[in-house]
């Protein structure tokens, strides 16, 4: 289903997720008691004596040095601070003793305690009295109970002797509905991180929805569906001219719509509209065959079941082998040639060599259109097999038929003093041969679509039905994909004009 697709699946969890960790923030504010903290932590652990227990060689001078018991002397700064929500006064100490808290420093003698604080904080140094359970004993440092503001925090410089560097740090105590705790070591001038755990991690699955989401819109296929897909087998047959938009159209189909097969069997226009009629006349009775025939111009008469539509206006020329060296012919002088009243092309200005007239069968679309729009009549008979002999002596020139465009460029390429005709799409990209103009008119699509030319050798490509095929048949689904769908692009890249488009409405009329 379309709503389960993956962007809106993302979509729906990113939003659901922002809602329960609002909603969470919110509950947690308003229904857990904020607590009371205090946190420590060691910021300097350090060996200032030369003892081989502290793993450290040091050189001192002075009192370091003169100081008896000071071989194994270490220096410890540890940071007390209120990290919780709430303030902390004198009466929140809980111990039963007059001091607050108690550090203890595992296998170590404190020698002697240094306070200091933040220059803001300077009024906490009055609750640093031996009054008020402030000293040392063994290796024990009583610590005031201190009152302390939410972000307050005091450090106490110790001198010790007699153990390791590196041991066990733990600060003793009771807060009345609250705790305390360590905190996660760090140098003298970090700060305590700004966001929690919780939030951090909350932020970082969000984002991570957030790109996932943006990435599938960025990189997902915009290409609009093709119009009412269709499931079966469906052939498409007739003009070779037409061929390759056929193929690549039918492959765009089979991918965009699952299910559906379509083969392309071009072998004429004529051909593949008297097939269509005999596909339909056998099938009396069972609908219109699963069959679309191509045709490069209105169907052949007595086929009047055949049901036509519009597809695109195609452009052919006539193609010339490189060697003769020309580049347009008059209307007047193509009809002379194909009458086989030229039988070389230094008649018509060109180099000395012979005629080779290379034309379609008689079922050719193409052929036909060139007969109707540029001859205005037939062209000669026959007289070659092979196209390069004639077939008897008194034959004014060669001429053969060939049974597809391809044949025909081909054999064009090949054979010096030759000439045949095809689409031009594919006469452009075919080599050692040239397209020639007529009457000065070069052939050109974009010159015809946009009204610029009257070159004659044009004509609409039809796509024909045995009858109306049902609206939920595949042929109909392919047909209006092809004309009216991304067919349309396809016809368009292989050179044509599609009929569906304000330019094609009109040259297709």
């Amino acid at each position: 289903m379309e709503w389960l697709s993956a962007e809106n699946i993302v979509a729906v969890g990113t939003a659901l997720l922002g809602i329960v960790a609002s909603a969470g923030m919110v509950w947690y504010e308003r229904r857990v008691p904020r607590r009371k903290r205090i946190g420590y932590r060691v910021q300097m652990d350090n060996a200032i004596g030369d003892d081989v227990r502290s793993g450290r060689a040091n050189r001192r001078l002075g009192l370091f040095d003169e100081v008896p018991g000071m071989s194994d002397a270490t220096l410890v700064l540890l940071r007390v601070e209120n990290d919780g929500s709430l303030g902390i006064d004198r009466a929140d100490y809980t111990g039963p003793e007059d001091h607050g808290l108690t550090a203890v420093f595992t296998d170590r003698t404190v020698r002697g305690v240094s306070v200091t604080q933040p220059s803001d904080t300077g009024h906490l140094m009055d609750h640093f009295a031996a009054e008020r359970g402030f000293g040392y004993q063994g290796n024990t440092l009583r610590i005031p109970p201190v009152p302390l503001n939410k972000g307050d925090h005091f450090k106490l410089l110790v001198l010790l002797s007699g153990g390791d560097v590196g041991r066990e740090i733990r600060l003793i105590g009771g807060i009345r509905d609250g705790e305390v705790h360590p905190n996660r070591s760090a140098t003298p001038d970090d700060k305590p991180p700004l966001f929690s755990r919780a939030s951090r991690g909350i932020t970082i699955m969000l984002t991570v929805c957030v790109v996932t989401l943006a990435t599938i819109v960025v990189a997902r296929d915009d290409t609009p569906p093709p119009i009412g897909c269709e499931k079966g087998t469906l052939t498409v047959i007739g003009s070779t001219a037409f061929e390759p938009v056929m193929e690549e159209v039918a492959r765009k189909y089979e991918k965009d719509c699952a299910g559906a097969t379509v083969t392309v069997d071009a072998h004429g226009s004529t051909a593949g509209t008297r097939e269509l009629a005999a596909e339909g006349a056998a099938s009396q009775g069972k609908g219109s065959p699963p069959v679309v025939a191509l045709s490069d111009g209105p169907r052949p008469g007595g086929l009047s079941r055949l049901r036509e539509n519009r597809v695109a206006l195609s452009v052919f020329a006539l193609v010339l082998n490189d060697d003769v060296g020309l580049r347009n012919l008059s209307t007047a002088d193509v009809r002379r040639l194909y009458a086989g009243k030229v039988s070389n092309w230094a008649q018509l200005g060109g180099r000395s060599l012979p005629v080779h007239l290379v034309s379609r069968d008689a079922d050719s679309g193409t052929r036909q259109v060139f007969q109707r729009r540029v001859l205005g009549g037939g062209e000669m008979a026959n007289t070659s097999v092979d196209c390069v002999h004639k077939d008897y002596p008194s034959a004014p020139v060669t001429r053969c038929e060939l049974d597809s465009t391809d044949q025909v460029l081909a054999e064009v390429a090949r054979l010096p003093g030759a000439v045949g005709y095809s689409e031009l799409n594919l006469a452009d990209a075919a080599k050692g041969l040239r397209v020639l103009g007529l009457d000065g008119d070069a052939p050109s699509v974009d010159a015809i679509e946009h009204d610029h030319s009257e070159y004659p050798y044009r004509e609409i490509e039809y796509a024909y039905t045995y009858g109306r095929p049902p609206a939920d048949s595949l042929a109909s689904s392919f047909l209006t994909y092809l004309t009216r769908g991304n067919g349309q692009d396809i016809i368009r890249t292989h050179g044509h004009v599609p009929c569906w488009t304000p330019e094609g409405l009109k040259l297709c009329a």
